[in-house]
């Protein structure tokens, strides 16, 4: 088989006619075209790479992610099955890498390196320093994931240290995840043997940590977008630089991924050859991927793009195979078997919503609410009087004060309460079990009637995300551990797309309510959030 067009060989800076040849799903030979021979206009380029990805949050098991991401040149995805492990342990990790295994799209796999993610929540599994060496000690383990609980690293807490000193032995690198970190605490971090950071949320913090030798990942999400901010440093530090959507919600991944990131980085002025480094070399250069880089005896994985401004892929291939064309997927449906799964929590009613004010309370103390911000997973503290009525806490429209609460999944507990603002419900309530990182169940919500249908409605799917308006219920069901459907990426993405519609009519001004919603028990990420144990404050580290 022969393949005509420009290639982009990035590490050389050139870009020429040629003719490449494939033999036994690798590059045989690439021929220069001579001056006088026809050449098409279209680019290949190494396929795209998202340096850091919870397969999870698409909703899809891995199959099905890889069939919507070769529409846009994705070959490839460095993966932390974080959120799975959370909920079912390594049987959770052990299923995400089976799934994989049915494709020719490449899932690289790293050994989550916290869960549960901190002590003030419940989870559903326990991967202690023993359960990390043992996956890090599988080929298929490429990495320890993003060490969350950087207080831990600077503190040299001896489980943590375990942890890395394992991938250390087996010489892995360690990926960060250190918002905010800055200064000597940033260099004590980095120095415990941490290589990258996707959390940079400011241009200062980015370039800190890359003077500091961090390898910076710039990371657009579904709900944490960050390129604006970090996409300039591209131009001085492309080298030490790479892509990643942390988390992708399946409405998205249809509409776009690395691909889109190239794009805009273009648009800014920055040359494509340091922007197609960061999106397709850096990656396999840090995490040591067996991926092809378009160099003869290399896997013949590569893509056709129509040009290098707009970045649209006319085919992607992997392993010789050409497995999207014209924005059509070539890789066959996998079923998913088998649907793994933890939900020990029972039908609620609406009374077990009562937010009962303390009868201890100053009512003159400002009560802590959570203030969500759109397109950051970040939060505020803000301080407000509520007054209860009959004794209760209700949510305040007007003042867009709603209801949000954690229902423990996996077993029998009070309901843990608090408030938040910026979510904008007039009516109606959101609830999903994708409810990061022990993914217990959380709502939010006007009423307590929709609170309690829109959470039951999870429940009665052993997990999902729905939405409720006082008149109907809507719900996608997740049944792989809560998480993820069984269903074609398409169908997941257009349901999905009806729930975030309805979220909206119900008042939402958020740009993605459930991917906000989905974070909002994140306890570390700074600054307020809401576990089934209580209110955290992420800052002090602490419950409320």
């Amino acid at each position: 088989m022969v393949i005509k067009g420009k290639l982009v060989d990035i590490e050389a800076r050139k870009i020429y006619g040629a003719e490449i040849s494939v033999l036994d799903k690798k590059i045989a030979a690439i021929r220069p075209l001579d001056p006088g021979e026809w050449v098409p206009d279209h680019f290949i380029t190494p396929g795209f790479i998202d340096a850091h990805v919870h397969i999870e949050s698409s909703m899809l098991v891995p199959t099905e992610f890889a069939r919507l991401a070769v529409l846009h040149g994705t070959v490839a995805t460095v993966s932390d099955p974080h959120e799975i492990a959370n909920v079912l342990g390594i049987a959770g990790v052990e299923f995400m890498i089976d799934n994989a295994s049915q494709t020719p799209f490449y899932f690289y796999f790293g050994a989550p390196s916290c869960v549960p993610a901190t002590p003030f929540e419940t989870a559903g599994a326990v991967l202690d320093a023993i359960a990390v060496d043992q996956l890090l000690s599988r080929p298929q383990i490429k990495y320890l994931s993003e060490m969350m609980n950087f207080p831990g690293v600077l503190n040299r807490d001896p489980e943590v240290m375990k942890k890395i000193a394992s991938a250390k032995k087996y010489g892995k690198p360690v990926d960060g995840h250190a918002p905010g970190l800055r200064g000597r605490e940033a260099l004590h971090y980095i120095q415990a043997g941490i290589s990258t950071d996707h959390e940079c949320f400011s241009q200062d913090e980015a370039l800190g940590k890359l003077e500091m030798g961090m390898k910076i990942l710039i990371r657009e999400g579904s709900a944490a977008r960050n390129f604006e901010a970090l996409a300039p440093l591209l131009d001085q530090h492309w080298a030490n630089m790479m892509f990643c959507s942390d988390d992708k919600h399946p409405d998205s991944l249809l509409q776009g991924h690395i691909n889109q990131l190239c794009a805009r980085a273009v648009a800014k002025n920055i040359d494509p050859f340091k922007v197609l480094q960061a999106a397709c070399i850096n990656p396999i250069e840090h995490y040591q991927l067996e991926v092809g880089r378009l160099r003869p005896g290399d896997s013949a994985d590569f893509i056709v793009l129509k040009d290098l401004k707009d970045f649209e892929v006319k085919q992607t291939w992997l392993q010789g195979t050409l497995v999207a064309e014209g924005g059509v997927t070539r890789l066959p449906a996998v079923r998913a078997v088998p649907q793994p799964n933890q939900f020990k929590v029972d039908v609620k009613k609406p009374e077990d919503f009562l937010f009962k004010a303390f009868p201890q309370r100053d009512s003159t103390y400002p009560f802590a609410v959570i203030e969500a911000y759109d397109g950051q997973i970040v939060t505020g503290k803000y301080n407000v009087d509520i007054q209860p009525k009959d004794g209760v806490w209700t949510s305040d429209v007007e003042r867009d004060l709603l209801q949000i609460v954690v229902v423990n999944r996996y077993k029998k507990a009070p309901v843990a309460q608090a408030f938040i603002r910026n979510f904008g419900l007039k009516t109606g309530a959101l609830a999903s079990s994708v409810a990061h990182d022990s993914h217990n169940i959380v709502a939010v919500g006007a009423d307590l009637s929709s609170l309690c249908q829109a959470v039951n409605a999870v429940i009665a799917e052993r997990g999902g995300i729905s939405a409720a308006d006082g008149q109907r219920v809507e719900c996608l069901g997740l049944p792989v551990a809560g998480l993820m459907s069984t269903g074609e990426g398409t169908q997941v993405a257009e349901s999905y797309t009806k729930l975030d519609g309805l979220a909206k009519k119900m008042g939402s001004r958020l740009q993605s309510p459930f991917m906000t919603l989905s974070f909002m028990a994140l306890l570390v990420i700074p600054h307020l959030k809401l576990s089934d144990l209580g209110l955290f404050d992420a800052d002090h580290f602490h419950l409320v």
